[in-house]
Formats: structure tokens, sequence, C-alpha cells
């Protein structure tokens, strides 16, 4: 059993320069029925214009993960760390005991679209780290290609919760399955296209939860990219 979140109840930040989708409570929108999912706090579904961003800014205790789809994002922060990200890469920064960064449309005429996502930490006060990898369109097509893990399996960003993020790109009869151990529960989220899960169909935009679930199956994409989060069977996030 599916419960999906539709594109168009996701609350909404139009600030010119940013056009925002919240899948759950964030900022000024605030809906008691989406606080967040498990240890998913955060799905931020971000389209900023041409040389524009977010300045600046503090985190404190907070995995923070960045996908983008279109264009490309320049981040810095008070680690010392200063990267472009571009579709195909994945960017995670723990937060832990406290860092600041700015995030900024690294084009001056193209705007950037990308996905932000919070996830809470198992640990409180860690060190704060930066990781960044591609992972390719081949390692994606057709099949769930593991990004996010807790120990960084086959090669992907690690991060500090029981948590497994993958990716995959979906197209005509292209199909994966994800078994989930010991009936976690489940998040899915479209990022474009469309496609089948579990027998119901999905549009950009929207996102599912399921719960105790024991298999996750996608099929019928058109065109599709989406991101799977294998998550701990608890309803909402609890800080460590």
């Amino acid at each position: 059993m599916l419960d999906i979140l539709k594109a168009n109840a996701r609350g909404l930040a139009d600030h010119g320069w940013l056009k925002s989708r919240h899948s759950f409570s964030f900022g000024h929108y605030y809906n008691p029925q989406q606080i967040g999912f498990s240890d998913l706090r955060v799905i931020n579904d971000d389209r900023v214009a041409a040389a524009q961003g977010f300045g600046q800014h503090p985190h404190r205790d907070m995995e923070i993960f960045s996908y983008v789809l279109e264009g490309s994002l320049e981040h810095k922060d008070s680690m010392g760390t200063g990267s472009v990200i571009r579709p195909g890469d994945v960017q995670l920064m723990s937060a832990g005991s406290g860092v600041t960064h700015s995030e900024f449309n690294h084009s001056g005429d193209e705007q950037v679209h990308f996905l932000q996502i919070w996830l809470l930490p198992n640990e409180q006060n860690a060190k704060p780290r930066y990781q960044q990898r591609h992972f390719t369109e081949a390692e994606k097509r057709g099949q769930l290609r593991l990004i996010i893990s807790p120990d960084g399996a086959g090669d992907s960003l690690e991060i500090r919760q029981d948590a497994r993020v993958y990716a995959g790109l979906f197209d005509g009869e292209e199909t994966a399955e994800l078994k989930l151990p010991n009936h976690r529960h489940a998040y899915v989220q479209v990022a474009r296209g469309s496609i089948v899960v579990n027998g119901q169909r999905l549009e950009e935009g929207d996102g599912a939860r399921l719960r105790q679930a024991e298999v996750l199956r996608l099929s019928e994409g058109k065109q599709a990219e989406v991101l799977v989060f294998d998550l701990r069977p608890n309803e909402l996030p609890q800080m460590a």
C-alpha cells in the first residue's frame, strides 16, 4: 500500500529567484501531516535563477545532500570546500557540530534545478565532513544504484544514519526490484518523468511512503529519474 503525496500538494515557496516545492514542512510552510518520514526530514525541489543562490548560513546535526537534475550548483563552506555540482553528481554534507555554507547557481544565464534532502543523523556533535561523487547514467540506467549508505558500500557516499539511498533511470520496459530487509520503511521520490511503483503510477514530483514493505518494484518508466530511500521503520524523525 502506497501513501502518495501528489506533486501539486507540496508546499510552495516563490521568491522570484527561487521557486521551491517542499514535500515536508519547511521554512514558512507547515503541514502537521507532513513533518517527515522515518529519518527523512526535508525534500526540497528547488529551481534557482541564473547567478542567484543561498548566501552563507549555518547548519548542525543534519545529513544534507544535493542531487542536481539540470544546470550547475556552486558550493562553498566553512570546512574550506569549494566545488561545482552538475547532473550525475551527488553532494553530501554532514553538518555535525556545525558548519556554514552557501549554494549558488554557477551559471550566469541558465537556471539550476536540484533536490536538497535532509536526513537526521544517528549521532550529534560529530566532526563535519563533505563528500561528493559522480554516478554515470550507465550506472543508473534500468537499475537502482546505491548512492548513499551507512558504510560506503559499493563506492557510495557514507551517511551517519541507518539509511540507504538509491538512484535510477527507467524508460520503456526497464524494471527493477528492491528487497527491503526486516520490513523496513521506504520512500520514493520521482524527480523527473513518471513510473509505476508497486502497481501505481507516480508522476514527476510525486512522493510515496511505504511502511514495513518487503519489496519495491519499479516498472513502465517514461523518461523517469527516481530516488528510493531505504529507512528505519519509524514513522517520524527522531534525533539521536
